[in-house]
């Protein structure tokens, strides 16, 4: 297993909805091309611990500097089924008027959907994933968000933050 580290920024917007960032990345055929994931990444010889690479990848990635997330929680590992990768999770609260700057080479948009959006039972279900990676239609166990399909990986990372966050177990 190798190791990574992502953050899961929330914010409220400006009517009281509770929202998470979400990142589109790149379809350069890699990987993890054309999927929606979080902010984050490897580890680097710089970086003193994991949340300093969520936080680093967050700045890379989107422009989110560290100054600006309050880290509410580091939430438990989670191993990826296919590629080999434990990854580690940090949620934390971000302003809601963040001045997004994105990493065009990797990623290529930025989508915010309320996290009660994410919680409702009908917005589940079987959906067609594409990439270059994947140029036969995959079928996956997802959500639409705006036009692109959640899955995987950062879905089942979801599936346990979103009803704690709907729980209020965060002072968020």
């Amino acid at each position: 297993m190798r190791d990574a580290a992502v953050l899961v920024p929330v914010f409220h917007d400006a009517d009281g909805e509770l929202r998470v960032a979400i990142v589109v990345r790149a379809d350069d055929g890699g990987l993890h091309g054309g999927q929606l994931g979080l902010p984050g990444g490897k580890p680097e010889p710089g970086d003193a611990d994991l949340l300093a690479t969520a936080l680093r990848e967050a700045e890379e990635e989107v422009g989110l500097t560290p100054e600006l997330v309050e880290v509410l929680a580091a939430l438990e590992p989670f191993e990826t089924r296919a590629t080999g990768w434990r990854v580690y999770p940090f949620l934390g609260r971000i302003p809601s008027d963040t001045p997004w700057r994105l990493q065009e080479s990797e990623i290529v948009g930025l989508l915010t959907p309320a996290v009660r959006a994410l919680a409702e039972p009908g917005a589940r279900s079987k959906l067609p994933f594409t990439s270059r990676r994947f140029s036969e239609p995959l079928l996956v166990d997802g959500i639409d968000v705006e036009g692109h399909v959640l899955w995987g990986m950062t879905l089942r990372l979801l599936d346990d933050v979103v009803p704690r966050l709907l729980a209020g177990e965060w002072d968020v």
